[in-house]
């Protein structure tokens, strides 16, 4: 038998470790990013989950910040997203008004597309985060924000077969196979 809160406490320690372990194997993000800024509350304040996803569903990154300054935020999100690999010839936002400038800055040869219904793909992987932290009754602390939701984001990688790990494996028996491989690897 083992406690919840044990289970808690070795996610928050040992999803770090596991997202740089499997990095070397991480497939290159595609040409077309979708990305977008939401909200969740921590412990009854709001706070801002950005996310961006490419055109092959593979999560590229997750910022968790907790004020809205549009411009440096977005900045941050953005520099730290364009580490994973190449650029992106298009990238498609929600109507955020630090996005164009921000974009204009770091990425000036990418199209940006900011049309109605053009970012749904992102939206609805949002869901998927959101079922995942409603019966948690969600997070008291913004630390904890940060490493459930890129540790989210790593997992659902890893099931859609984003990394080089567990490729070998039946498809429904990755996630065990994949977290072996990894443990040895740490």
């Amino acid at each position: 038998m083992v406690d919840h809160v044990t289970i808690y406490r070795w996610v928050q320690r040992f999803t770090p470790l596991l997202i740089e372990a499997a990095r070397p194997c991480r497939h290159a993000p595609g040409d077309r990013w979708f990305v977008e800024e939401t909200s969740v509350k921590i412990a009854g304040r709001w706070v801002y989950l950005y996310r961006a996803i490419d055109q092959f569903g593979q999560v590229l990154d997750v910022l968790v910040a907790e004020k809205r300054d549009l411009v440096v935020a977005t900045r941050r999100f953005f520099t730290r997203a364009l580490d994973h690999g190449p650029h992106p010839s298009e990238v498609t936002t929600d109507r955020a008004p630090a996005c164009p400038r921000v974009l204009d800055e770091l990425l000036p040869g990418a199209c940006h597309v900011t049309e109605h219904y053009a970012n749904n793909p992102l939206a609805s992987d949002h869901g998927r985060l959101t079922a995942r932290v409603r019966p948690m009754r969600g997070l008291k602390r913004l630390g904890s924000a940060r490493v459930i939701s890129t540790g989210h984001a790593f997992v659902q990688n890893l099931r859609r077969g984003h990394y080089e790990l567990g490729m070998d494996s039946n498809p429904r028996h990755r996630l065990p196979a994949v977290f072996t491989e990894l443990a040895c690897a740490i």
